[in-house]
């Protein structure tokens, strides 16, 4: 919807009161409008519009310390604890980049940001700062914890907040998720290409110049460039990762952000369709059930291939990958026989 014409502001509120344990994602749904209308219909109640520009919220959230940072899509949960330490701006792209906090992030689809305070159980408040796009849809989230500078957040909130503070947000159309694209009769050129890949940052823009898109890619490229695995590939990557100490690489993002952890995998706890990642710094949600297609992925580089599990779901949308450590040859070269030894499905 471009504007909020179905449903009162008053009228979301009553809403979110009679349903205080859904999620802010699930009620918005269940209501039909997106998450960041119904966080502006609580402006004045612990919500405060705030600028969502890249290059103000950075040096904010570098203030507060160690916090949570959280990026997902519809499929897909990351969560890392750190410090939004290294920050680099620019116009068309951000990052930061440090120990435990790593972002790559696209400033034009940062357009509505708030501040938020979510009264707890137990007396107290969970701050955050809430980053959505042009439709409404999260982009990043970051959440205060324990250890975060708290004595910092009414200043943060201060010097980021908005003139316009209405109950009432106008929100462009979701951008539909593009499907796969591929041209069979350039599979040829498109291996000849792939060959002269030294990065894998070079990927995407040689598949752009073949008009086709990754998934499309994948479908048409063949052996050694990739192989089709298993949709079960994922679940039982992770059930040999977890607890072995072998460091591996987890990318999820949506346009607006992509959110990475570098590092081993402890703790896995499958519930009902979701595989969970629950260790004390990095935590990660996926819906097997989501998953349509797995691709294993070779790309070369400079400091040896890079080996990636990427996960599709049934239209097209990029989910979820994993690649191996490159930094750490050995643990790569085990992470490359990990991906070589999994369920492939028939040609």
């Amino acid at each position: 919807m471009d504007v909020l014409d179905t449903i009162t502001p008053a009228a979301i509120r009553t809403a979110r009161q009679d349903n205080p344990k859904l999620r802010e994602r699930d009620l918005a749904d269940q209501l039909e409008i997106s998450e960041a209308q119904l966080l502006a219909a609580h402006v004045g109640q612990g919500v405060t519009r705030i600028d969502a520009d890249m290059g103000r919220v950075m040096p904010a959230l570098s203030r507060l310390g160690e916090v949570m940072a959280l990026t997902r899509n519809a499929s897909c949960v990351i969560e890392k604890t750190g410090v939004y330490d290294n920050y680099t701006g620019g116009p068309h792209a951000g990052l930061v980049v440090n120990g435990e906090i790593d972002l790559r992030m696209f400033p034009r689809h940062w357009v509505h940001g708030f501040a938020v305070e979510k009264p707890l159980e137990d007396g107290g408040l969970r701050r955050s700062v809430q980053i959505f796009d042009a439709a409404g849809d999260a982009v990043h989230k970051v959440f205060l914890r324990d250890s975060s500078r708290v004595g910092e957040w009414d200043g943060l909130v201060a010097g980021l907040r908005l003139a316009d503070q209405s109950d009432t947000l106008a929100v462009g159309p979701r951008a539909p998720v593009e499907p796969a694209k591929g041209d069979a009769d350039k599979a040829d050129r498109l291996r000849a290409e792939w060959d002269k890949i030294t990065d894998t940052h070079q990927f995407l823009q040689m598949v752009r110049k073949l008009k086709m898109n990754r998934l499309g890619a994948y479908r048409i490229a063949g052996a050694p460039y990739v192989r089709a695995l298993a949709p079960g590939a994922v679940d039982d990557m992770l059930q040999q990762v977890a607890g072995s100490g072998l460091p591996i690489m987890a990318f999820v993002g949506n346009m607006g952000c992509i959110e990475i952890h570098t590092g081993p995998v402890n703790t896995l706890k499958p519930m009902g369709p979701w595989l969970n990642v629950l260790d004390p710094r990095f935590n990660l949600h996926l819906r097997g059930d989501h998953i349509a297609e797995v691709w294993q992925v070779t790309k070369a580089t400079k400091r040896g291939d890079a080996v990636s599990i990427e996960a599709f779901d049934r239209d097209g949308m990029l989910i979820v990958q994993f690649f191996g450590v490159l930094a750490e040859p050995e643990a790569a070269a085990k992470w490359n026989a990990l991906v070589f030894a999994l369920e492939g499905l028939a040609a």
